[in-house]
């Protein structure tokens, strides 16, 4: 058991604890409230009056709903109600603590060179040669890739590395006959030019990436390799790559896996853009980086990383039984005992979905992808015997409960249906700290580390409110095994045409109308305004229909395909 990992539990409890001490200061230990049964009594006994003729408000249809709602609906409701209470305080939790170590790293300059030895590698050695260098491959999986296949190529064939201790991989899926063959033409172009670059297919696309990736490392001489670099189609590592996470994993036996940081290309090109940057910049900075300052142990984001290929083989190579087969393999290689380095001064250029629907489809992947692994890797995790007792809590409690399944499914359930029901249930009741404080923690811990953004920020909240309701259909579809949680749809990229193009204000590339709006957006924008405008007329003690209209406004905004290109979102 390492320091890091003591530390790790330690800031975990105190933030745990500073979370309990705030809850009983504003009195939000209060359970007592209305779990009281006489209401169901109440309705049980209407309705038998009802049913028998003995009762004179059967006529009166208000008395019936008052009845049944104060006796049936509010007290299953409160449930629900303080079920969501207690997952957004883990969630809370979860979210300081992450920011208080990411903080706390940035503010003492911790570097992972603290942890792990990183020494150059001396290239200057004129007796060892190239032979000083380690035997890379580089793995390029693709996909009808038109766009990009160009640059992803060429930033590989780029990397400074001595040309006969490299060897560049590209693993085309592409069911495009054209495609395959301008990325074969390519291929062959630079292999003109001196460089060691293979050019492999498959006769089907089984696995998807997975199964590439896993055809990839079949040939002679892969197995020969020493480490795997591995780039998505569209990412375009800088020259030095190689040269300043390799050394990682040369002087550190037990690392298996450097992983550097996403940077984009298009993050300015619309407010969706914007907002997708906020949300991958807090798990690069916030997550990824607590994660490998405490435990050494984060998810592989599947590109822009270094394997070494022993610790591949050992924890079983790679498998399609997930559709987030880079997080699969993360996790059981640290069952195995390897460690894992995050470098964030390393960034990789890479590309934005520019479309709502890409972006729906990409975190549909991740979400159930996540959701299902933690069902099948839970009880590996348990009686894994190379992790120490606190990792394994780490992994279960932080890395799949909190961020997999709890913190899409409290957000959607407690913001998106049960607030807006309770304008209509005056006997429920919401604990203030529950609606206010909590999302205004999380707003703060997460706006802290970025404060270039926090003119975002009000966008960046309506949207995630929007994408909770999709996270959280994703997590139950892969945390159940429900239809499609096994889908992989491949991320359609712009690539070249970036600069020039302009994304429309409402997508209008297809005809269909199913494919011009996103009903499940627009029925809800539909069920906010009408709880919304009752709120307003009936507005009581709880005057929520401010926050409600804004919260329609979104939904339907971006079940219109609005992606914010004018000038003024920008």
């Amino acid at each position: 058991m390492e320091a890091g990992e003591i530390g790790g539990a330690l800031l975990f409890l105190l933030a745990a604890a500073a979370a309990v001490a705030a809850a009983v200061s504003v009195g939000a230990v209060d359970f007592s409230r209305p779990l009281t049964v006489g209401g169901f009594q109440e309705a049980v006994t209407w309705l038998i009056g009802v049913l028998d003729g003995t009762s004179s408000a059967a006529a009166d249809v208000y008395g019936a709903w008052v009845a049944v709602r104060a006796g049936v609906i509010a007290p299953v409701l409160q449930v629900a109600v303080w079920a969501c209470m207690v997952m957004s305080v883990m969630l809370v939790v979860e979210a300081v603590y992450n920011s208080v170590v990411s903080l706390g790293v940035k503010a003492i300059g911790w570097k992972p060179e603290w942890r792990f030895k990183w020494k150059a590698l001396d290239g200057d050695d004129e007796e060892k040669g190239s032979a000083h260098y380690p035997l890379v491959l580089i793995q390029i999986p693709m996909y009808n890739e038109l766009e990009v296949y160009k640059l992803s190529i060429a930033a590989a064939c780029e990397l400074q590395w001595p040309k006969d201790r490299i060897i560049v991989q590209v693993l085309d899926d592409s069911t495009d006959p054209f495609i395959k063959n301008l990325v074969e033409l390519e291929c062959e172009n630079w292999a003109n030019k001196g460089v060691n670059i293979k050019y492999t297919t498959r006769t089907s696309r089984k696995g998807f990436k997975a199964g590439a990736l896993k055809k990839g490392m079949e040939c002679d001489y892969a197995r020969q390799s020493e480490y795997i670099a591995i780039f998505d189609a569209d990412f375009q590592p800088e020259p030095d790559f190689l040269l300043r996470t390799v050394p990682f994993l040369v002087n550190n036996p037990e690392v298996a896996l450097v992983q550097a940081r996403w940077s984009f290309m298009n993050d300015t090109t619309s407010l969706l853009t914007r907002v997708q940057k906020m949300f991958f910049d807090y798990h690069f900075k916030v997550e990824q980086e607590a994660g490998s300052a405490t435990f050494a142990f984060f998810s592989f984001n599947g590109t822009a990383g270094v394997w070494r290929t022993v610790a591949i083989k050992e924890a079983g190579g790679w498998k399609d039984r997930t559709t987030v087969e880079d997080m699969d393999l993360a996790v059981r290689a640290t069952l195995k005992g390897w460690k894992f380095v995050y470098v964030g001064e390393v960034r990789v250029k890479s590309e934005l979905p520019s479309t709502y629907k890409a972006y729906c489809r990409q975190q549909f992947r991740w979400s159930s992808g996540g959701a299902h692994l933690f069902r099948k890797m839970a009880k590996d995790v348990l009686v894994a015997k190379d992790v120490s007792l606190l990792k394994k809590s780490y992994m279960l409690y932080s890395f799949f409960l909190v961020r997999r399944v709890i913190a899409p499914t409290a957000a959607c359930i407690l913001y998106n249906i049960i607030l807006p029901v309770s304008v209509t249930i005056p006997e429920l009741y919401l604990p203030g700290w529950g609606v206010a404080y909590i999302p205004m923690v999380l707003t703060i811990v997460t706006a802290i580390r970025h404060p270039k953004n926090l003119h975002i920020m009000p966008f960046w909240i309506l949207f995630e409110s929007v994408m909770t309701v999709r996270r959280m259909r994703a997590a139950l579809t892969g945390l159940l095994e429900l239809e499609g949680f096994n889908q992989w749809v491949v991320t359609k990229k712009v690539g070249n045409d970036l600069e020039d193009s302009e994304v429309p204000l409402l997508q209008k590339t297809q005809k269909r109308l199913r494919d011009r709006v996103n009903f499940p957006e627009i029925g809800f924008s539909v069920f906010l305004f009408l709880c919304a405008s009752y709120n307003l007329a009936f507005h009581g003690t709880t005057s929520y229909y401010a926050n409600l209209y804004l919260q329609g406004l979104a939904f339907l905004l971006l079940g219109l395909n609005f992606t914010g290109t004018c000038s003024c979102c920008q």
